[in-house]
């Protein structure tokens, strides 16, 4: 059987693509392996003969963790595995993979592709014979997008740069005016000098996204209050819109987990995950700021 070598954190792959990993890879006599973002000195070790790719996705979802793609990719060159990342969060507009040694990337264009929540779908890029390959695969069994919503992509991805221009902006002033916030016991953004690892997101990364997490002291109680309270965030358990949105992974993408699996990711009962949308900055940070001084 092929192994799998899954980098992660608190990454979406505990989310849904965990159970896709888990009940269809098999399946197809592919076996997988987890090993933790933070320990990189285990992840050569975990390398067997059967090994052909490494799938990491950085920043990761929900936590917002940086995974070094140059250490990445010269592992997975050194060990002639694939490396295929998951660019989600940061698209190609903050985050070039490939740069680094990556021979395959991943997008959901659901987020940040489309940008405005009317389409499902998904981009595959990379290595052109790897690529052939998927496409027939598509082709021949079904996941392939229907002529309107790749019409729809299409004209999303002429806007992509200035969109994503004024989400990184948006959510980098969030983050700085939100940090040291009373009601708040840390806060992440991948360009914020406090991030573990702000010095690999400033080397790898050209902005810091539009995705900002926080941990709200007093658990779930306070971040269904926090919620509660919003009045401009929409609440939903997407991203990447032009609407700002706010959502608790605890309780919907990471519910499926048991509260044990959450919290070995540091996916925390008071966990909050704002995507940053286009509105005025200084109109989503005060729906935020008056939704923490009602918890």
């Amino acid at each position: 059987m092929y192994r799998l070598l899954c980098l992660l954190a608190c990454s979406s792959i505990f989310g849904s693509t965990h159970t896709v990993i888990s009940k269809y890879l098999p399946k197809y006599g592919i076996e997988y392996s987890y090993v933790s973002s933070e320990k990189p000195e285990e992840w050569e070790a975990a390398i067997r003969p059967n090994t052909k790719m490494i799938f990491v996705e950085t920043p990761t979802n929900p936590g917002l963790d940086i995974i070094d793609l140059e250490f990445v990719g010269n592992l997975a060159k050194k060990h002639n595995v694939l490396l295929n990342v998951d660019n989600c969060f940061a698209t190609p507009i903050g985050q070039l993979p490939i740069k680094f040694g990556a021979d395959l990337v991943v997008h959901s264009a659901t987020k940040w592709m489309d940008g405005q929540g009317r389409v499902l779908g998904g981009v595959v890029v990379g290595r052109k014979d790897l690529i052939k390959d998927i496409y027939l695969f598509s082709r021949s069994t079904g996941p392939a997008l229907s002529p309107f919503n790749a019409w729809v992509l299409s004209r999303s991805l002429e806007t992509l740069d200035v969109r994503m221009e004024r989400h990184t902006s948006n959510a980098f002033q969030i983050a700085q005016k939100l940090e040291g916030h009373e009601k708040i016991t840390w806060l992440k953004y991948p360009f914020l000098p406090s991030h573990p690892q702000y010095q690999i997101a400033k080397k790898q990364m050209k902005n810091g996204g539009g995705i900002v997490c926080f941990e709200l002291k007093g658990g779930l109680e306070a971040g269904r209050a926090f919620l509660n309270n919003l009045n401009m965030l929409s609440l939903t358990a997407n991203l990447g819109d032009t609407r700002s949105i706010a959502s608790h992974p605890a309780s919907t993408t990471h519910a499926k987990l048991t509260e044990a699996e959450r919290l070995a990711v540091n996916i925390t009962p008071g966990l909050i995950r704002i995507s940053v949308g286009l509105e005025h900055v200084d109109d989503i940070l005060n729906d935020i700021l008056q939704a923490l001084d009602k918890i």
